[in-house]
């Protein structure tokens, strides 16, 4: 029997089936499998129906079905799942074949496999998809990354389902070397959570605040959605707050205040305290949900706790907008974090990554995807050496003219007692990277103090490590030096 299908897809949930008929809508086969082998008949049934899929009730069938170098992709849940598939996909595939990981795989997980997997003779590829349920139908951001000879192999494929932007170019290209296509996709996952807790700080100074309603807020998030700050998570809050429930009430206002999460926000986390980089605004989105979660204890403790009421007056319509820009300057520092992220992962794991190409991935079919990565996508394009995105001159001018409003949404939240974690740390740290000294000398004399760790002078040069006797009573022997 001759071979059909151009590639092979593991994992017929709901991203998997609407992956599956994307490809089949850009003239490819796809043989598919499940590990609930009824799902796939099902699917050939429904969904697929009328369609070129072809469906597999085993591996080895599935494989028999491939043209090659086989390209078989799986879209299954992180973990244990992925290493089942590779041992029972290995034994079918030759030299040369390509696995390929699509779920939300942890990039150290993926840089494991890649060299496993290379050790086989294959090839492997572990890959950010982006855009939920909608984009993998119709065009999703893909990330790639993995062994660059399987590149050539899968690109047509990838580049032509993938979502394209204005001038046709496809949200997807090459990342880099084994984990940095799912690294990416993890630091835009970090970035996710930073832009929805802004939001919701922006929502929640406009609602307990301004004693906004559901459908004024709608109306806010509308006109916002028309300039800069123009992306797919501002539209979907608009239509969010317009929704109504059966009884005409907003829904929004019926759905409880605790949030989960899947945990690549906590990976960013992770990686960057590994790392030494204070993505501080992810970090405070991830605890926001974490403090969300804590549902029983915040009700006791509004009974017990008192603090300032929240309402704000004065001009409601000059307030609104020192939100949006407080917004707008938050959203910010919160990508040029992840940048500074994926410039210390890049040096550590030696990959050489395009921020110009990742920002373009970004610019369609993902969660974060915005008129704003356009305008990072311009920096890095002039200067690809760009040590902040604060210091390009397009971001350093929107700072300063966002800086006032900023400020003063930050310090009225603060004094309403409104929580506003993510504007309040994004603003410390453009004051921290802004300030040429810190007090983190008195914090060295202290930890000199009481564990030898030694110091650095100002009228000494860089790497020469002093200890003081602060008591008298201590010798000279210092505990060694400490990392910046």
């Amino acid at each position: 029997m001759e071979p059909k299908a151009d590639i092979a897809l593991i994992g017929l949930a709901v991203m998997g089936q609407n992956l599956v008929l994307n490809m089949n809508d850009h003239g490819y086969t796809v043989v598919v499998f499940n590990r609930t082998v009824s799902k796939v008949d099902d699917f050939l049934n429904k969904e697929a129906k009328g369609t070129k899929v072809i469906g597999a009730h085993s591996i080895e069938e599935m494989v028999a079905q491939l043209k090659r170098p086989r390209r078989v992709m799986m879209l299954v849940k992180a973990g244990s799942a992925v290493d089942d598939f590779i041992e029972q996909l290995v034994p079918h595939l030759e030299p040369g074949d390509i696995i390929i990981d699509g779920g939300n795989s942890l990039f150290e997980d993926t840089i494991r496999r890649t060299k496993y997997v290379e050790s086989k003779g294959l090839l492997y590829i572990g890959t950010g998809v982006s855009g939920g349920e909608e984009g993998a139908r119709r065009g999703p951001s893909i990330m790639p990354g993995g062994s660059p000879a399987a590149w050539p192999h899968v690109k047509d494929i990838f580049q032509s389902v993938a979502a394209k932007v204005e001038d046709g170019s496809p949200c997807c290209d090459w990342v880099g070397e084994n984990g940095a296509g799912h690294y990416v996709k993890m630091v835009h996952n970090g970035i996710e959570y930073g832009d929805m807790q802004l939001i919701c700080e922006a929502y929640q100074l406009m609602s307990a605040g301004l004693g906004m309603t559901a459908d004024e807020m709608h109306h806010v998030f509308e006109e916002w959605n028309k300039g800069e700050l123009d992306s797919f998570l501002i539209e979907i809050t608009r239509d969010i707050l317009a929704f109504k429930d059966a009884d005409g009430a907003p829904l929004v206002d019926k759905i409880l205040d605790t949030a989960g999460q899947k945990g690549t926000g906590k990976w960013t986390v992770i990686s960057s305290q590994e790392l030494g980089i204070p993505i501080t605004l992810i970090a405070e989105a991830v605890y926001a949900r974490a403090v969300s979660a804590l549902k029983e204890e915040r009700v006791k403790a509004a009974r017990k706790l008192k603090g300032p009421r929240p309402k704000i007056s004065g001009d409601r319509a000059k307030l609104v907008e020192d939100i949006r820009k407080a917004l707008y300057a938050s959203k910010i520092i919160s990508y040029a974090q992840g940048y500074m992220l994926m410039r210390a992962a890049a040096k550590e794991y030696k990959w050489n990554l395009n921020y110009g190409g990742i920002a373009l991935m970004w610019r369609g079919g993902c969660i974060i995807r915005s008129r704003f990565l356009g305008k990072i996508k311009e920096a890095f394009d002039k200067n690809p050496k760009l040590m902040n995105l604060l210091l390009d001159d397009f971001f350093r001018k929107a700072i300063k003219e966002s800086q006032k409003s900023w400020r003063n949404v930050v310090a009225l939240a603060a004094k309403k007692g409104i929580p506003t974690p993510a504007f309040a740390t994004a603003l410390s740290f453009y004051d921290q990277y802004r300030s040429e000294r810190l007090p983190a000398n008195l914090l060295q004399a202290q930890r000199d103090y009481f564990g030898a760790h030694t110091y650095e002078r100002i009228d000494k040069p860089r790497g020469e490590f002093f200890h003081t006797n602060w008591t008298g009573r201590g010798g000279d022997t210092s505990a060694g030096s400490y990392t910046a």
